[in-house]
């Protein structure tokens, strides 16, 4: 028999993890996913006790080289029998983790041809390290997500500077690193979770049930640039009749969410509309980690605010 299990849903693994404070629940989760074992037997127990608790916690529980959790992202990619050069997966991963999403870019950042990366990708799949997610307007357009946090944590914080870890320098190493887990660990992983709190309560949020849940690029020809966006939210097909979208959003861990970013979604309805999707009950959608501008709490009934309280409670 194969028995697969899953992990943990970012919610219940907050409960597992016993953090209250959702700061501190998607902080967590950036770095140990949903893994049950991560809270018990590979860090001792040991659980940070508070928000500030966080970095020492990194330091003592994830960067000590006497912790067990601290070569287990080496470990998962070791452990797959069709994997020969670890170097070339290692490397596959490390340009996944810094943004390089597509085929092409992560070539370029390895320095190898496209055709050359389709195998390494494709074992990467199979072994569920490293899923394909296709563009919400682009057909045949896809980009490359690490499903295992601790990866992504791993080649973003770790490996860079894997000597000086083993050498018991891990307080300096995440002084050094601390901005990139912002910007490449956490940053990327909320928007991860605001995609699956709208696959998962959308319909308490936006009143329809979502069909599926994607990002995607709006490209708008008028000004000739592209809308990046977040969280699409598709209603179910209906066969002979235009794709609905019940909505469009943005996520920001680190930014306050302004007017600005409202815009942006506004162009985008429009330029969609153009295209001919049905956004006529469109809900435009903000998710911010840090938090809104005053003035946005006075929009219109089409907006909805998801801050962190409501992605963990609503």
């Amino acid at each position: 028999m194969e028995l697969v299990i899953q992990p943990l849903r970012y919610r219940e693994a907050a409960q597992f993890w016993g953090a209250d404070d959702p700061r501190l629940a998607a902080m967590l989760h950036a770095v140990a996913g949903g893994t049950p074992a991560y809270r018990r037997e590979f860090v001792r127990d040991d659980v940070p006790k508070s928000l500030r608790d966080f970095d020492p916690w990194v330091r003592r529980a994830v960067l000590s080289s006497h912790m067990p959790l601290f070569r287990e992202a080496r470990y998962l990619l070791a452990e797959e029998a069709d994997i020969r050069d670890t170097a070339l997966y290692h490397s596959v991963l490390a340009a996944i983790a810094e943004g390089n999403s597509t085929r092409g870019r992560i070539a370029n950042y390895i320095g190898r041809r496209s055709t050359d990366i389709s195998h390494p990708l494709t074992v990467l799949e199979d072994a569920g390290l490293v899923r394909r997610e296709p563009d919400a307007f682009r057909s045949g357009r896809v980009t490359y997500r690490i499903t295992e946090p601790l990866i992504t944590f791993y080649q973003a914080v770790m490996r860079p500077a894997w000597h000086r870890l083993e050498l018991g320098q891990a307080s300096a190493v995440w002084a050094d690193s601390r901005a990139r887990f912002g910007s490449q660990v956490v940053g990327p992983h909320f928007e991860t979770l605001c995609r699956q709190h709208a696959l998962l309560y959308g319909a308490d949020v936006f009143g329809s049930t979502p069909g599926a849940v994607a990002a995607g690029v709006a490209v708008d020809p008028v000004n000739r640039s592209r809308l990046d966006l977040d969280v699409v939210v598709f209603a179910p097909a209906v066969p002979g009749e235009p794709q609905r979208i019940i909505a469009l959003g943005e996520a920001k861990w680190g930014e306050r969410l302004g007017e600005l970013h409202l815009a942006r979604l506004r162009r985008a309805r429009d330029v969609l509309a153009v295209r001919g999707y049905d956004v006529r009950e469109t809900v435009l959608a903000l998710y911010g980690g840090g938090g809104f501008e005053r003035r946005l709490q006075f929009a219109t009934d089409n907006v909805r605010l998801v801050d962190l309280d409501r992605l963990y409670s609503s």
